[in-house]
């Protein structure tokens, strides 16, 4: 009966550390696309003055979250979520960074302020949720 029960319980697949890895490509994938993607905005002139709407900014932190979250579940671990996590924020980093010619590619205004600090607060939020368990199907007795 003790071996029943201890071969019940869940062992780590020796595929988490290849999912792991899926999902720091996936953050890299999100971190260079988004650099450039959080820039485009809609800017509506109103006779009360100018509305600018960040939608860029918005798409991308829903796709980061999205990110996270979804290698979380593909591995059904958090370390995929978190390597998600840290290749978005390498590749934000980098990409901040002035290169060679002198280009940035995410400047230091508000928006990319609020793009920084709102991804690594809502990644590192989705990144700490604990992924559900698969639970087995309950078995029933046979009927006699």
């Amino acid at each position: 009966m003790a071996d029943l029960a201890a071969s019940a319980e869940p062992q780590p697949p020796r595929r988490r550390p290849i999912l792991a890895l899926v999902g720091l490509l996936a953050g890299i994938v999100v971190g260079i696309l988004g650099a450039y993607v959080q820039a485009i905005r809609w800017v509506w002139e109103s006779p009360w003055g100018m509305i600018v709407i960040p939608w860029g900014t918005l798409l991308v932190l829903l796709v980061l979250v999205l990110t996270v979250r979804g290698s979380a579940w593909l591995a059904m671990s958090r370390w995929s979520a978190w390597a998600a996590f840290v290749g978005w924020l390498a590749m934000t980093i980098v990409l901040s960074a002035e290169s060679p010619g002198g280009s940035v590619a995410l400047s230091g205004g508000g928006r990319q302020m609020f793009y920084l600090i709102g991804g690594v607060i809502l990644a590192v939020a989705t990144a700490t949720i604990p992924v559900p368990l698969r639970r087995a199907a309950p078995r029933t007795a046979p009927l006699t």
